[in-house]
């Protein structure tokens, strides 16, 4: 589907912890100027106070009414029912607030709640990094298009969202694609976004320099250090996101054993991709050892680092190949190699998901 020439217009908010950022789009762009309120996120009156405050905001700047809210929470919750309950970041809401039909019956339009990892990869997939890789692809005179697609989320914490051919994948208990609860590869007794995310970065910084974490600089002075536009411990900033890589490309490389698709990378973290992006692709790319010490990969499939101008031209070149229609003159192209590209998006985080939330809304009502 593509929403680029619809004139429809849904209110959306990007709901956080900290801040809820609230604007309205349009075929997928943004008309409204964002507008940021507090969460007030441990008291229930003021929050909800905020959220009411936002949209009426938005709605007042709009010449053409909306059709739809839609808009992202961080966290499993009754999404299909609009009902929030207990999230860690929003304790105001805590035994579960139907946010959904209070909002409905205020604004007089349906209501669309998701979480904000699904909404991203929603969004990826839409006017993202999936049509980018499909028409670079084209472009090259490749066969090869992909329909699924891994969206990824590192930076506060490690989130995920998945789309199969044009329809977001959300579950049964609206908990699909909780990457974070994979176990962590290099300390089982973990989850993975002990490490894939800003605090293991910063955690793995503060240990090799035998640090506080409270002393452990942003990753983004880490990141400034390991290419070394900022003085100190180039080798612990280097090593804080090699393990990063290596936690997350263990927990992405199960993850898409299961979807076999595109995966796009965002977040905080993503501005760090010439550091970490190499060591992922190597995890991904790695191999199991079976019980007679033989080797082989643990994906069937090749990834390519597709922000490698080298690595995106073998991707894009593929194995392609002429094989004759048997028992015809005819001939096809065949491209035999399985293959995956890993990458950044292209559009950010906060529009994807934006997108994403426009996107969802308008399907929902075109059903």
């Amino acid at each position: 589907m593509n929403y680029g020439a619809d004139r429809r217009i849904v209110m959306t908010l990007d709901a956080g912890g900290t801040n809820l950022v609230f604007t309205a789009m349009q075929a997928n762009e943004q008309v409204v100027d964002e507008i940021t309120l507090p969460s007030n996120a441990d008291n229930l009156d003021r929050c909800m106070s905020s959220i009411v405050e936002g949209f009426s905001n938005v709605r007042g700047k709009l010449k053409d009414k909306p059709v739809a809210i839609s808009f992202a929470f961080p966290g499993p919750a009754d999404y299909p029912n609009g009902i929030i309950g207990d999230l860690p970041n929003l304790p105001a809401f805590r035994g579960g607030v139907a946010l959904g039909l209070m909002l409905q019956e205020k604004f007089g339009l349906p209501v669309f709640i998701n979480n904000d990892g699904d909404l991203y990869a929603y969004g990826e997939a839409i006017a993202g990094f999936l049509p980018y890789v499909n028409g670079l692809l084209e472009k090259a005179g490749s066969p090869k298009r992909y329909r699924n697609l891994l969206g990824l989320t590192l930076g506060t914490g490690f989130g995920a969202g998945i789309v199969r051919d044009g329809s977001l994948f959300i579950g049964d208990n609206s908990i699909g694609g909780e990457i974070w609860l994979l176990r962590d590869k290099l300390n089982p007794a973990m989850n993975v976004e002990e490490h894939a995310s800003i605090r293991g970065v910063k955690r793995t910084y503060a240990r090799e320099r035998k640090i506080k974490f409270e002393e452990t600089p942003e990753p983004k002075d880490i990141y400034e250090i390991a290419v070394g536009k900022r003085e100190g411990d180039r080798q612990a900033a280097t090593t804080a996101f090699r393990e990063m890589a290596e936690a997350a490309g263990d927990a992405i490389s199960n993850a898409i054993t299961l979807i076999d698709g595109i995966v796009v990378i965002g977040g905080g973290l993503a501005g760090a991709a010439s550091v970490f992006l190499p060591f992922l692709v190597q995890e991904m790319n790695g191999s199991y050892t079976g019980p007679g010490g033989e080797k082989f990969r643990r994906l069937a499939a090749n990834v390519y680092d597709l922000e490698d101008e080298m690595e995106r031209e073998k991707f894009l070149r593929g194995s392609t190949t002429e094989i004759q229609v048997y028992g015809s003159a005819r001939k096809v192209k065949y491209d035999p190699e399985m293959r995956i590209g890993v990458g950044i998006s292209k559009i950010g985080t906060s529009k994807a998901i934006a997108i994403g939330a426009y996107a969802f809304a308008l399907s929902s009502l075109d059903i």
